[in-house]
């Protein structure tokens, strides 16, 4: 990859960038990016982002010596996935990065990336099971590609996005980390769509209870980290993700039904 980037092209590219990003970032206040023209960009080119995005963070970010701690999230991510992809398929490639960053994130490709900031606020593995699940939701539920669709449908061309990652301009390569769902730890933070966030947490729920974890973590992990952004700045993960409150109340209501999945796993039915 060449380091090299020609500023005209940057210019031209930026005011388009902008706005698309713009419209991103204003989920909360009235874009649902749950209803994005997703199909107007190609498996292939979310591919090629996605690939060039996760290299670009293994590149920036080290991974935690700490073996027993990746062991422990390869194997709670291991039951996820399986639980979640029915039709099977190549396993997920699964990072810890060396952090205090309270933070995850799943990119298009079958790839996860967790913060040991994480790790170390949860008190068990079920809550963690429910952020892994929860982020493989927005892959699965192609979440990523519709808001690169978006970014389509602001008249910018995904062509020129993908150029600009691969001419090694940092700025462009945040934004587009940002699109794909990884960009809190470069400072880009884009919000799901409410319909996205919506999908992803009924999906998370529902899966982390299929994979054998009690789905009453997930409410005590999100009402920690309500706790934690309590008069400061919110944790990373938080960040990207829509108001708490509202979050956990509807957690709530999908919980008999969460809990009837996990109550007939745990019974072997």
């Amino acid at each position: 990859m060449t380091t090299a980037f020609r500023r005209p092209f940057a210019r031209a590219l930026a005011a388009p960038l902008l706005a698309a990003l713009m419209l991103a970032g204003c989920a909360e206040g009235g874009l649902d990016l749950g209803d994005a023209p997703g199909a107007l960009v190609s498996e292939q080119e979310v591919t090629q982002m996605s690939l060039q995005t996760w290299q670009r963070i293994k590149q920036d970010e080290q991974p935690v010596q700490d073996e027993a701690m990746q062991q422990r999230i390869d194997q709670i991510a291991q039951r996820i996935t399986k639980a979640a992809d029915v039709a099977g398929g190549e396993p997920w490639e699964v990072v810890v990065f060396k952090s205090d960053q309270v933070n995850a994130f799943a990119l298009p490709g079958r790839r996860i990336g967790i913060y040991a900031g994480l790790v170390e606020l949860a008190d068990s593995d079920a809550e963690i099971a429910g952020v892994v699940a929860h982020e493989v939701g927005h892959v699965l539920k192609d979440h990523s590609r519709e808001r690169l669709g978006a970014a389509k449908v602001s008249q910018v061309s995904v062509q020129a996005l993908n150029a600009a990652l691969q001419a090694g301009n940092v700025s462009y390569a945040n934004q587009i980390a940002g699109l794909l769902g990884a960009g809190a730890q470069y400072g880009v933070v884009l919000p799901y769509g409410r319909t996205q966030e919506l999908e992803a947490d009924r999906f998370g729920l529902m899966t982390m209870a299929k994979a054998g974890y009690d789905p009453r973590a997930a409410i005590d992990f999100w009402t920690k980290m309500g706790e934690q952004s309590e008069g400061k700045a919110p944790p990373e993960f938080t960040s990207t993700h829509p108001s708490n409150e509202r979050r956990l109340k509807q957690l709530r209501e999908m919980l008999p039904e969460a809990m009837e999945v996990y109550r007939r796993k745990e019974g072997g039915t």
